[in-house]
């Protein structure tokens, strides 16, 4: 049976995203923002579950903050101060934070993984990828109107990210602390290139899909829960693929916009950028191959390629080919 209800949400929520997009005033980017967070809350609400009652009060209490934040800074933008340079830096600084408190970046994160481990994979792959969209355009205008923001967020959000996911068994908030990472990443690119950060973005969206498919596939929301699923050898490698991608390990996909962050931050002489970013993806990549070591190694049933209880071959097949582009796609960008 068919949700209108749902549909009619989800098409308010991407036309939320597109009015802030496509608006010339800050007020309309405003205004696209919350229509963004009305559509998007009815989303994340299932009946008979008091865990999404919790999110969707801490979602909506935590945007309403930073849209009271960011609406405060568009009204008050040089009307109360002599300098215009004083008026612009307030003006840049207090936008920044309004927009890493929406996007659940640090140092304003504390939300943003209790409410990941209470939603469904679906809403949690719309709050990763989708509601990231819009504030991380309005970040990438003001980005460079404050260079001292810009050089502290960066290391904090890698290293929270990176960190943060050490000592978690629960996988959506190991996704939630890798979203945060990747995050540090996007705003590293959107520093020294403005547009470069779309392309990593629609690469990290694609790599996050597949991976969220096969969790949504599995039912499996912590570590040990794979211990009890008869896995075939191929979905492993499907998964073990799939996250390598993710932690942005050669020859996969997800290791070609890391690469060119990387060259960014190199050809504009920042060796502690780049320094602190790579140093960081070694951690991520550490919980990352602390979470597939669980899926090879235990329970190694059998080696065969073909089953009537593996997933669809199709899906599988995609997922594999989709994070093993990155030679080809090489030859042509580099």
């Amino acid at each position: 049976m068919t949700n209108y209800s749902k549909i009619m949400f989800f098409s308010i929520m991407i036309l939320g995203t597109m009015l802030t997009l496509s608006a010339e005033s800050w007020l309309g980017m405003w205004m696209g923002l919350e229509l963004n967070m009305a559509a998007f809350i009815p989303l994340i609400y299932k009946e008979k579950m008091s865990s999404t009652y919790e999110s969707c009060m801490i979602y909506f209490l935590i945007q309403s903050m930073g849209s009271i934040i960011m609406l405060m800074s568009v009204l008050m933008n040089s009307s109360f101060f002599s300098s215009p340079f004083m008026g612009e830096e307030l003006f840049s600084t207090a936008l920044v934070f309004s927009m890493l408190m929406k996007m659940g970046a640090p140092p304003f994160h504390f939300w943003f993984p209790e409410i990941m481990e209470k939603m469904s994979w679906p809403s949690c792959f719309i709050l990763m990828t989708w509601q990231k969209v819009a504030p991380m355009y309005i970040l990438s205008c003001v980005i460079n109107m404050n260079e001292m923001i810009s050089y502290f967020a960066i290391p904090i959000m890698v290293l929270t990210g990176s960190l943060g996911g050490l000592n978690q068994t629960s996988i959506r908030k190991i996704m939630s602390y890798s979203s945060m990472d990747h995050m540090g990443w996007m705003v590293a690119c959107m520093k020294f290139s403005n547009d470069m950060w779309i392309f990593y973005f629609l690469i990290y969206s694609l790599i996050l899909a597949t991976i969220v498919f096969t969790f949504w596939f599995y039912s499996t929301y912590h570590m040990n829960q794979y211990s009890n699923k008869n896995l075939m050898f191929s979905e492993k490698v499907m998964i073990i693929i799939a996250f390598l991608s993710l932690g942005g390990l050669p020859p996969f996909l997800g290791f070609l916009p890391k690469l060119i962050v990387v060259q960014l931050t190199t050809m504009y002489s920042s060796h502690l950028i780049s320094t602190i970013l790579v140093l960081t993806t070694l951690i991520t990549l550490f919980y990352y191959l602390r979470l597939i070591s669980s899926i090879l190694l235990i329970n190694n049933s059998s080696v065969k390629w073909n089953s009537p209880m593996s997933m669809n071959n199709v899906p599988m097949s995609l997922i594999v080919t989709v994070n093993s582009l990155f030679p080809l796609i090489a030859i042509y960008w580099l």
